[in-house]
């Protein structure tokens, strides 16, 4: 948007110091991301823009002796559907620890309702007092192996959208092995994106089909687990985002690499990707990315830097990312860098607190995006799962939304799967067209006894997946999920013993995030008292074993899904 001339001349003048800036913060410690030093001085601004940096009066002045400040931070890849809330109860909970932009892909919402869940995305998102930038979902359905809620989003749907001041670009591109192979339904989404950037998903991806992958145009990967994996991608030459979200912790194993080899950090960035309310009330958003390389030895500008000018610049943000003449005040006031403990936090030169009191809440709601769990005739049968003298196990791995793909004797009673201690069933139901699909799997590691946890949030279908120790367990809290029209549900011994409704898409909640956080807690604490155990998050973690684009071993709606082999297991020959 251009700045009318008035206005610029009076940002002039105040950059000149000709009269005073509106508001300036004295004697801070400035961060300056573009030469990595501290600057003792004054930060001047104009309403929205930094007029200078040096020595300034104003109209309002606030002393910073002492203090930190950062420019706002930067989440250059996360899924806003995984917070579980509105957009703008995300806003509430994310700019109290400095996030204040946020480069979103709704291929959650897309999976479900289409471009009617674009739409309710963009619009949500803008008038609040948070940056959001949208890319378009370039994987819906990621696979042909599942069912999805609103088919194939295709080029042509994404056409309409491609001169929207906040579209970026594609968002991650899941089916990169219909890249290497050159699709051309997936080579047309690309090349009318080429323009813009590419977002990538990628994980395990390597030698001969890397290079491919970067050749069609892919420019960045949030899915690397190793420093390994991340070194190969550095020097083919992909922006690596370093994820630390509720379930896929990445960053020590990143970072301590990364230091270890000396290697040069210009290409990276951080993101959270999927983290929930609970997480983020805890340790902040994309302020514990920071935090955390801080502690394992990264110099605290450089960990700066790369969750604010280097997220900017990948993205194509002008004017954001850094303390400097012409960019949008968006400030974080630190006390200190070893603690990254946020004091204040400005969007555009407000106190957060003042432009989250005059945000209205955005209550246009589409009925097509209510009303999304339909199930039909849902037998004890279905849940059956013959055993074999071995059979293939979903393997959970903590802390990683990776999975081992484990070929062992199972439990069984009268020729049939039957949970215990060691292994749970994993089910999943499909809830979009009434196809009656229902997958079924064990899984290890998972650690639930004497009961069920079932959600909508299944990864990027969003069928109802629930993993439990007996199928009254599960087939009651199925049950439930319908009843409520989506979310999580806990049963135990036959009853619901808790649950969080996610009356929109079955994905978001339309109540506040405090009373969303304070049920979601609350189930938490249950989950552990069923068993799950730390390093295994009971919803985040669950809702990832149902897409079949990272390794190893997945369930759909279709059948158990061997994602090295890209086939179902039952096909092998």
């Amino acid at each position: 948007m251009n700045t009318p001339i008035f206005i610029l001349k009076k940002e002039l003048s105040m950059a000149n110091g000709f009269e005073k800036a509106t508001l300036v913060f004295k004697n801070a410690n400035i961060i300056n991301v573009f030469t990595e030093e501290i600057i003792i001085g004054d930060i001047a601004l104009s309403g929205t823009t930094i007029v200078g940096t040096g020595d300034y009066q104003g109209i309002t002045e606030v002393d910073c002796t002492g203090k930190f400040i950062a420019p706002g931070f930067i989440d250059a890849h996360m899924h806003i559907e995984s917070s579980m809330v509105t957009p703008l109860e995300l806003a509430k909970a994310v700019l109290p620890s400095g996030t204040t932009t946020l480069i979103a892909d709704p291929h959650e919402l897309v999976n479900v309702a289409g471009k009617n869940g674009l739409d309710y995305v963009l619009e949500a998102t803008e008038h609040l007092p948070l940056n959001v930038y949208v890319m378009l979902p370039s994987s819906v359905p990621a696979t042909d192996f599942e069912t999805n809620g609103a088919g194939q989003f295709t080029a042509r749907d994404m056409i309409p959208y491609l001169n929207h001041p906040r579209i970026l670009g594609l968002g991650e591109m899941m089916s990169f092995l219909n890249v290497i192979k050159g699709d051309a339904f997936i080579l047309e989404k690309l090349s009318l994106c080429q323009d813009k950037i590419c977002d990538g998903h990628a994980p395990g991806l390597t030698g001969k089909s890397l290079q491919a992958y970067a050749v069609a145009g892919v420019e960045t990967d949030h899915e690397s687990t190793s420093f390994d994996e991340v070194l190969e991608k550095l020097r083919t030459g992909f922006k690596v985002l370093i994820r630390e979200g509720s379930a896929a912790k990445n960053l020590d194993a990143i970072v301590t690499g990364l230091l270890k080899q000396k290697l040069p950090l210009d290409h990276c960035l951080f993101c959270t990707d999927d983290k929930h309310l609970e997480d983020i009330h805890r340790d902040g958003h994309i302020r514990w990315n920071i935090k955390k390389a801080i502690d394992l030895g990264l110099d605290p500008i450089k960990a700066i830097k790369i969750a604010t000018l280097q997220a900017a610049q990948a993205y194509g943000l002008k004017r954001l990312g850094a303390i400097a003449p012409g960019y949008r005040a968006d400030l974080v006031i630190l006390t200190d860098l070893k603690s990254m403990r946020v004091d204040a936090v400005y969007k555009d030169g407000k106190p957060i607190d003042q432009l989250l009191k005059e945000t209205p809440a955005y209550d246009t709601l589409d009925p097509r995006l209510l009303n999304s769990v339909h199930v039909e005739n849902l037998s004890p049968e279905k849940l059956n799962f013959p055993v074999k003298q071995k059979d293939h196990i979903i393997g959970i791995i903590p802390f990683q939304i990776n999975t081992d793909h484990l070929i062992e004797a199972l439990p069984q009673k009268n020729g049939y799967f039957m949970p215990d201690d060691t292994y749970a069933k994993l089910c999943v139901i499909e809830r979009h067209q009434n196809t009656g699909n229902v997958g079924v799997a064990p899984i290890k590691g998972f650690g639930i006894k004497n009961g069920a946890i079932a959600t909508t949030v299944a990864h990027d279908s969003h069928n109802i997946i629930v993993v439990g120790s007996n199928d009254q367990d599960i087939l009651a809290a199925v049950d439930h999920l319908e009843k409520i029209q989506g979310g999580y549900v806990i049963v135990s011994n036959g009853s619901v013993i808790g649950d969080v409704p996610l009356a929109l898409a079955g994905l978001i909640s339309l109540e506040s995030g405090d009373i969303v956080q304070e049920k979601l807690s609350t189930l938490i604490t249950m989950a552990r008292e069923l068993g799950v155990p730390i390093g295994v998050d009971p919803f985040i973690t669950l809702s990832f074993m149902a897409l079949p684009v990272i390794p190893r071993l997945r369930l759909t709606d279709m059948g158990l899904f061997d994602v090295d082999a890209f086939k179902f297991v039952e096909t092998e020959g």
